[in-house]
């Protein structure tokens, strides 16, 4: 029973089959082989624009270089106070950035709300005050509580973005999840509603070690190669990046996978809302699921092998936790079954 991170699962047969077949042989090195150049392309045919592409070796990584490509003197990005890249990268983007901030924004279950993000902006003057100057806003999809920004949310912070000038930049660690969850195409989630690059992740979705940052406005792009270079981030066997790619976007196994992982989170949702000893702190839209237990009961489900973590109360939450009760956090992954979801049902109706 294992739901504490999509990024403790394995790595699918087909990525893992494709790393094997490109193993032997020579292939130009440092992302400049037939294969690299292949898989480029094949992001620019899933983003239906020519996009720039850069491997990395972490999320982390495509996200503090983002900041780094987006950066001013005294730069201020603009992120969810609980985003990931605020509270859970180490500081990553001030180091790579050389001192870049961010400044976090409220907004409820996970998603900037844009007045809020409006009004931070506004706190910020546009000259070289002591203060800083905001340089990017930062939205996270899908949000480190399970919710889905809409087409139409992701447009309404670009629309505020654009209006003071800033580039918006998307940490996608879960992009295929909400793709998966939304239905609309990388296009319309990305460039067409006003994002000008995506930390691009695959890692949790089945993948060994794969990102990318993808560049949809070349403008934000310029540096970022001399930036990727210097941060150690350059691979020189890229190839292996690309194998793994070239299976993860081929045939749609990247969307097949983060499909089946928000449906079994549904079927978990269920599961644990049928159970008389657990109850739903939100509704989950992708493949995280967050309930509230007694902490008897997660100690129990614990001590059965059930792996789940804490989670801290979010902003925008409106239900109501017990004297011994608290939230945790659920995680579905290409790689979860059905079995192990029934199994902890059992364990929460004894």
């Amino acid at each position: 029973m294992f739901f504490a991170s999509d990024n403790w699962a394995g790595v699918h047969p087909d990525i893992s089959a494709n790393l094997s077949r490109h193993a032997a042989g020579i292939a130009t090195a440092y992302g400049d082989g037939d294969l690299d150049r292949a898989v480029y392309r094949r992001f620019s045919e899933i983003f239906e624009r020519d996009v720039q592409v850069f491997f990395v070796a972490t999320g982390t990584a495509a996200n503090a270089l983002s900041m780094a490509a987006l950066n001013r003197i005294g730069g201020i990005a603009l992120c969810h106070s609980e985003a990931h890249m605020n509270v859970d990268e180490f500081g990553a983007a001030g180091f790579y950035t050389g001192g870049a901030r961010m400044a976090p924004v409220q907004g409820p279950l996970g998603r900037i709300n844009p007045q809020a993000l409006d009004r931070a902006i506004k706190r910020y003057s546009q000259d070289l005050a002591p203060a800083g100057q905001p340089m990017a806003v930062t939205i996270t999809q899908a949000t480190e509580v399970g919710t889905v920004y809409t087409v139409g949310d992701v447009k309404a912070i670009a629309e505020v973005s654009r209006r003071h000038r800033l580039p918006l930049h998307m940490d996608g660690a879960r992009f295929a999840n909400a793709i998966a969850a939304t239905g609309v195409t990388p296009a319309e989630m990305t460039w067409k509603s006003g994002v000008d690059l995506i930390s691009f992740g695959a890692t949790k979705n089945g993948c060994w070690m794969a990102d990318a940052v993808v560049i949809f406005n070349p403008e934000v792009g310029r540096d970022l190669r001399l930036l990727r270079q210097r941060a150690g981030q350059t691979f020189s066997k890229a190839r292996f990046i690309s194998a793994q790619f070239e299976a993860y976007l081929n045939d749609e196994l990247w969307l097949r996978m983060a499909h089946h992982a928000n449906a079994m989170a549904a079927h978990l949702a269920e599961t644990i809302e049928d159970a008389p000893a657990g109850r739903l702190a939100w509704l989950p839209q992708a493949n995280e699921v967050f309930a509230i237990l007694d902490r008897g009961t997660a100690e129990k489900l614990q001590a059965a092998g059930g792996k789940f973590y804490e989670w801290g109360v979010p902003q925008g939450f409106d239900g109501h936790l017990g004297d011994n009760e608290a939230i945790y956090r659920f995680v579905a992954s290409f790689a979860t079954t059905a079995e192990e979801i029934d199994r902890l049902g059992l364990l929460l109706s004894e």
